[in-house]
């Protein structure tokens, strides 16, 4: 994926007003991987150790798969529709993850807020984007 080009096809895209720039992403997503990090790694040894059944790591997984995949999807293919249902998977994921982790270890779902209002945010954002550039 050559970085160059996939920013100036993002730069050229019509935005939502509320769009941040584009230097405030990095930083952020910064501080939401050391969460999901310590976080998730937390839910996969408790697992690891059978203190946690796999029904409450399955979701954990599937969103680190499509959390690793919308990269990919919005500045390798620069596809906006396929990048929306991507983040629309990550956000309910999140959602289903920290349900399901609540009753066990109700601090990992409280750390996970600002990534939960992040990706809130991001999904809006990812909508807008693609419903400017349909």
């Amino acid at each position: 994926m050559d970085s160059t080009s996939s920013a100036a096809w993002y730069a050229q895209l019509a935005k939502p007003f509320f769009a941040p720039p584009a230097a405030v992403f990095g930083p952020v997503w910064t501080v939401l991987y050391i969460i999901i990090a310590i976080s998730f790694g937390f839910v996969l040894l408790q697992y690891l150790k059978r203190r946690l059944p796999f029904r409450v790591l399955l979701p954990f997984i599937l969103n680190l798969v499509f959390n690793v995949l919308y990269t990919p999807i919005q500045f390798g293919l620069k596809n906006n529709l396929l990048a929306s249902l991507d983040i629309v998977l990550v956000l309910g994921t999140l959602v289903w993850a920290l349900a399901a982790v609540w009753q066990r270890a109700r601090w990992v779902a409280l750390v996970n807020l600002p990534y939960l209002a992040w990706v809130g945010f991001a999904t809006v954002l990812q909508l807008g984007i693609t419903w400017l550039n349909r």
